[in-house]
């Protein structure tokens, strides 16, 4: 009686575990889509996308060390300031921890601001997530020089 017990109890105990690890990967996958999601609307500005994206104190750092907030960010990619044409991401790494996720990836892209022409670029870049109700806002990023 006491061995079944017992295995009972493992049982449940290994039930939990999976359980709790089951939770955690739609949480990677909801993050990966929000990543997905910014790439695209980098590529095809829409300011109700890109708005929705960010969360309203988001601190968006350029490896320039330029820092703008939600509206700039916004702003940068509809106007035309900031125009990628393609944008490809690796080595992604998602880290989560309740409601925060923080997203690591280098991005290779292609652009061509006004006035500084098509551009190769490799950047190393670091994006922090909030989970606001059922949703990922990007809170913070900061890119930075990677060779």
């Amino acid at each position: 009686m006491f061995k079944k017990k017992l295995a009972a109890l493992f049982a449940l105990s290994i039930l939990g575990v999976y359980t709790l690890f089951a939770q955690k990967q739609p949480s990677k996958a909801t993050v990966e889509v929000a990543v997905e999601n910014l790439r695209q609307a980098m590529l095809k500005p829409d300011e109700k996308t890109l708005s929705a994206l960010a969360a309203a104190e988001l601190s968006y750092g350029h490896s320039s060390g330029k820092i703008e907030n939600k509206q700039e960010f916004i702003h940068a990619f509809v106007s035309g300031a900031s125009v990628f044409k393609t944008i490809e991401l690796s080595n992604q790494q998602i880290t989560i921890h309740d409601n925060t996720a923080i997203v690591r990836h280098v991005l290779s892209a292609k652009t061509d601001d006004p006035g500084k022409g098509m551009a190769d670029i490799k950047l190393g870049i670091m994006l922090t997530w909030v989970k606001v109700g059922k949703e990922w806002k990007l809170l913070a990023r900061q890119a930075y020089r990677v060779s």
